[in-house]
């Protein structure tokens, strides 16, 4: 039994997402005269919500059971889960330094004991699945029959599992990524009719999709039914949209992702991609990435759409404010990401590690 480079793939890429999470939205530093561990020593806060509770919980245990996955086999027990819990205190101590020289943060001991606890409770969860997870469980199975072997395949399943992440994002087009105008100051350019928005929309959503098939098309092991597989990975990436909306938004907003320009760019992308997976394996890695190029360029240079933003005019984040600067993010992100790991399977060292 050999380690999971997956687990540690997604390890690595939670470390990172928290860290953002908690530091966001990375602005306005200044030094305020104390120690960054001040808040060690401070009062409990006299206002606790159980929604706070709940975030730091959960924030962390995620982090627990992926350290005791990223340790087993060399590690096992009760060690992986000491291992776990000091790693988790000692990152959320950091992490809650560094908030302390962020004014629109509050750096908390009670947050940190939240965020151990979490990990602590991540552990135990992960001890206990961990053999059936990574020996005999049906993950473990589905990894093993349906997808290539390799670490390379590891991190294309978990840049997969970040694009999924990306749907949770309410305020992007259906399979939209790599929006950085929030950078720049981008003109409005003059007033555009619905049909314009919804070409671009279309063009966006069904290349994206495209794209986004052919990577998976490569982690399929041969001989296995690729198509069945990328519906599955279609429905589980709607399922998620629909959900953030449900969550994030009214009820009659749960379905405000189906635009005229969406259903154009989910159908051809769909038929296209049906269609393009019987390719070589090298030009479907080339088609991706100039699809996914063409797709990012065009949401940069489009002008913002006024009717997706009176979609979300009345949107209230909340206390989802640091999750959607995280999902935000990673979709801004997502893209430049593809493009790198498709360099990777381009190269001799990808191809070796997919077989």
């Amino acid at each position: 039994m050999r380690a999971s480079p997956l687990a540690r793939i997604l390890l690595a890429v939670y470390v990172a997402l928290a860290a953002y999470a908690s530091l966001h939205p990375l602005q306005g530093w200044r030094d305020h005269g104390l120690s960054a561990f001040a808040y060690l020593g401070a009062p409990w806060p006299r206002y606790v919500t159980g929604f706070d509770v709940a975030a730091d919980l959960l924030g962390y245990a995620p982090y627990g059971l992926l350290v005791v996955l990223a340790l087993y086999p060399r590690v096992r027990g009760a060690r992986a889960a000491a291992v776990a819990l000091v790693s988790g205190a000692a990152l959320s101590m950091l992490l809650e330094a560094a908030q302390s020289y962020l004014p629109a943060r509050i750096a908390s001991n009670l947050d940190l004991l939240f965020n151990a606890a979490g990990a602590a409770a991540g552990a135990a969860l992960g001890v206990r699945l961990a053999p059936w997870l990574l020996e005999r469980g049906p993950l473990k199975r589905l990894r093993t029959v349906w997808f290539a072997p390799g670490a390379a395949a590891d991190l294309g399943l978990a840049l997969l599992g970040l694009w999924l992440f990306t749907q949770l994002d309410p305020t992007t087009q259906l399979f939209g990524s790599g929006d950085l105008r929030d950078l720049f100051a981008a003109p409005q350019g003059p007033p555009r009719a619905p049909r314009f928005f919804a070409a671009i929309e279309a063009f966006t959503s069904g290349a994206n999709l495209l794209a986004v098939a052919l990577v998976f098309s490569a982690l399929v092991a041969p001989r296995r039914p690729a198509r069945a597989a990328l519906l599955g990975l279609v429905a589980a990436a709607l399922g998620v949209k629909t959900a953030a909306l449900a969550i994030l938004m009214r009820a009659e907003n749960v379905f405000a992702w189906l635009t005229p320009g969406a259903q154009a760019g989910l159908v051809a992308g769909l038929a296209a991609a049906f269609v393009a997976v019987a390719l070589p394996r090298t030009a479907r890695l080339a088609a991706a990435a100039v699809l996914i190029m063409a797709a990012t360029v065009l949401v940069n240079l489009a002008p913002p759409n006024p009717y997706l933003a009176a979609t979300f005019k009345l949107w209230q984040q909340g206390h989802f404010l640091n999750f959607n600067g995280l999902t935000r993010l990673a979709s801004a992100a997502w893209p430049f990401a593809a493009l790198a790991y498709l360099i990777l399977l381009a190269s001799r060292r990808g191809r070796e590690a997919l077989g």
